[in-house]
């Protein structure tokens, strides 16, 4: 069969009524929008591209390596990484003025809001107190895993308030009072929580 035959089959397969069911995505379009054609061009190669392969090769790894970083980059991996980044780089807010703001929120009955300052405040008052470093760009979940480090005993509550961060920012877990109750509960624990090495009499 050859090329051309093989398109078409493709084409009368996929005019089938059951494939119009599931849009494809952006990149999707993309990705056949690109190998059509990069199709197209090999077709003509000979003919009507000055230089012939000489010429078409580099073009074509230059345009295999677009399709491949629109892909990379459009991954939900990716967009769940650039999302995932709540604690920025704002210096300004100290962990008593997240703390008021997440009362307030609450208050409102926002809780995704009341959650998220919430955690910011842990992140904050963690770092006022040098118990984990000062960064910006932090995830929920690397802020457990480091504070872990510093407070193994709190791992597990630590956790399981980053869990229910991502769930309710990015999954579709609603939020409550009672899961706000669980990270302000966490929060008024850590404030006392000491680091096991700070504890140690000095010699």
């Amino acid at each position: 069969m050859s090329r051309e035959d093989a398109a078409r089959v493709a084409r009368e397969e996929l005019a089938d009524p059951i494939y119009g069911e599931a849009e494809p995505s952006l990149v999707e379009r993309l990705y056949m929008w690109a190998l059509d054609w990069l199709e197209q061009l090999m077709t003509q190669a000979g003919r009507s591209v000055p230089g012939g392969w000489w010429v078409l090769g580099p073009l074509l790894a230059v345009v295999a390596l677009l399709v491949l970083g629109i892909i990379l980059y459009t991954r939900p991996a990716r967009r769940s990484r650039r999302r995932a980044t709540v604690f920025g780089a704002d210096t300004e807010l100290t962990a008593a003025d997240h703390r008021d703001l997440a009362e307030r929120h609450a208050a409102e009955g926002r809780y995704p809001e009341a959650i998220r300052e919430r955690m910011r405040a842990v992140n904050r008052d963690l770092e006022e107190r040098a118990v984990i470093t000062p960064r910006p760009g932090r995830t929920a979940t690397e802020l457990a895993a480091e504070t872990s480090a510093a407070l193994p005993e709190r791992r597990a509550d630590l956790y399981g308030a980053a869990a229910l961060f991502n769930d309710v920012w990015y999954g579709d877990r609603t939020a409550t009072a009672e899961g706000y109750g669980l990270v302000r509960d966490l929060d008024d624990a850590l404030r006392s929580a000491v680091p096991a090495a700070s504890t140690e009499p000095t010699p």
